[in-house]
């Protein structure tokens, strides 16, 4: 995974949306199974008219049933391929792709963009709501009913003290060679004038089920199921705890994905690769 394309191709970046109900996830897998990459790959071969498959690579791989308002992705395509397509490619990509899914701009990337490892934090929005009559059926999509009384005020105290950098694996889903230390660096909640309650939760990355399972265990305290301070006595016991509820996939959004300025791009993709590890002595 280059921080540039190879001689003789153009990096372009896409920025795009979904909605994930219908997907198996972003990424391409075995056949049959339907995604996210797998449908804009394969708009892509057909309107450039191109043999061979132009791989994407995503800034943040969301996980079936998971939708994107802000994703990002970069493609290496041929120059000569480029050339001929880029005035109308964006025009051919809406008339080709499911509605599902959209590319709303392609540009060229600067020099040393990674759609992945340039990314210096994503941002997600989860969605619930505690009307004791349900969702809205207009928006069940995207919003997860909890059949509880809410209280923000102990979501948010709780939810302070999860914030920095620290150990999640007691809110991720283990990966092979994969670090769980992350720095989130915003989680709040806020009701809208709807009743619906937004989590809003900033990190540089996230590990599988990070922000489900920390979801997931701010609506216990909400609920008043658990103490405030139960979340952060997960996290510090650092390790999976079976009463940390992995909400459902649907009220979740990647909403936003940034950069930094483009002469620091290169930089940010060496700093991206390296293994994380706490300092000596540190804790959750």
């Amino acid at each position: 995974m280059s921080d540039a394309a190879r001689p003789g191709f153009v990096r372009v970046r896409l920025d795009l949306s979904y909605d994930g109900r219908d997907f198996s996830g972003w990424a391409r897998q075995r056949e049959g199974q339907r995604t996210v990459q797998g449908e804009i790959e394969n708009a892509l071969r057909t309107v450039t008219r191109s043999l061979e498959t132009y791989e994407l690579t995503v800034a943040g791989r969301t996980d079936a049933g998971v939708h994107a308002r802000g994703q990002v992705a970069h493609v290496d395509l041929p120059e000569s391929v480029w050339a001929e397509h880029r005035e109308k490619l964006l025009r051919r990509l809406a008339g080709r792709l499911p509605h599902d899914v959209r590319v709303w701009r392609l540009t060229e990337a600067p020099e040393g963009f990674n759609a992945r490892f340039s990314a210096i934090w994503r941002r997600y929005a989860y969605r619930v709501t505690d009307n004791p009559g349900g969702v809205d059926p207009l928006l069940r999509g995207h919003v997860l009913w909890h059949d509880w009384p809410l209280d923000m005020d102990a979501m948010n105290a709780a939810a302070e003290r999860l914030l920095g950098e620290h150990d999640f694996a007691a809110y991720c889903k283990r990966r092979d060679g994969a670090t769980t230390i992350r720095t989130l660096r915003e989680l709040r909640w806020e009701r809208g004038s709807d009743g619906i309650l937004t989590a809003t939760v900033r990190a540089d990355a996230f590990c599988h089920n990070m922000v489900r399972s920390l979801v997931g265990a701010l609506l216990f305290v909400g609920d008043g199921h658990r103490p405030v301070d139960w979340p952060a006595k997960v996290l510090a016991a650092g390790v999976r705890d079976s009463a940390v509820h992995v909400v459902r996939p649907h009220g979740l959004t990647l909403e936003e994905v940034g950069y930094p300025a483009d002469e620091l791009l290169a930089a940010r993709n060496r700093e991206a690769r390296n293994r994380r590890s706490l300092p000596a002595g540190g804790c959750c």
